[in-house]
């Protein structure tokens, strides 16, 4: 009888012990997003540029923060002090890099447009963002030199995300999802374009 009794004690430890591990497992997965698939959930905190550009912020009087949903009056002045550049004139060494800077990006939450400009480096998207990304593109390249391409495509990169928050932070948990490093280039560019698809979207900020 006492070998039996303790057969029964032993099994109903080990019962006890087994629902104690799967109660932990479950309340560990309540309290952590995105730990069940092995993958965290993006927030906009970890793609949303903030703060003043280094390198051209001051010379033009602009921050990332001025891009925002809660000051669409500071946005769309922000975004037209860098269209204000989008006229000036390249010469031809420059208008090379701009080709393969502008023609690496597009406004496609605002139009269809394969990228900002066409292949000869003329305006192919008549939306605002466009405006001020190759504006701001024109102005580094005439003012900043040593900025090779892929650095001022990241930050048109970053002004398009200020531009589109909510679908980009979807993008870029599509590019966690695949596997895909995240960089502004990778980001913004048309690098992965449409990775994003069925993830979602978000609102825009200035005017398309």
């Amino acid at each position: 009888m006492t070998e039996k009794m303790n057969k029964e004690f032993v099994a109903q430890i080990v019962v006890i012990c087994v629902l104690a591990l799967l109660i932990s497992f479950n309340v560990g997965r309540m309290y952590s997003p995105g730990l069940s698939t092995g993958i965290r959930t993006v927030s906009a905190s970890d793609v949303i540029p903030t703060g003043m550009p280094s390198i051209y912020g001051e010379e033009l009087g602009i921050s990332y923060d001025d891009i925002s949903p809660n000051d669409p009056r500071l946005a769309d002045a922000t975004i037209n002090k860098m269209s204000e550049y989008e006229d000036t004139q390249l010469n031809e060494e420059q208008m090379t890099h701009y080709i393969n800077i502008a023609g690496s990006i597009s406004c496609e939450y605002c139009c269809g447009a394969e990228s900002i400009i066409f292949s000869n480096g003329e305006r192919a998207c008549g939306c605002a963002h466009s405006y001020a990304m190759r504006g701001l593109a024109k102005y580094l390249l005439i003012n900043h030199p040593e900025m090779g391409d892929d650095e001022i495509l990241t930050e048109l990169a970053k002004w398009k995300t200020l531009f589109f928050p909510g679908i980009m932070e979807a993008k870029a948990q599509a590019l966690k999802d695949n596997g895909i490093e995240f960089n502004y280039i990778n980001l913004g560019s048309n690098a992965y374009r449409g990775i994003e698809k069925g993830q979602g979207s978000g609102g825009m900020v200035g005017g398309c």
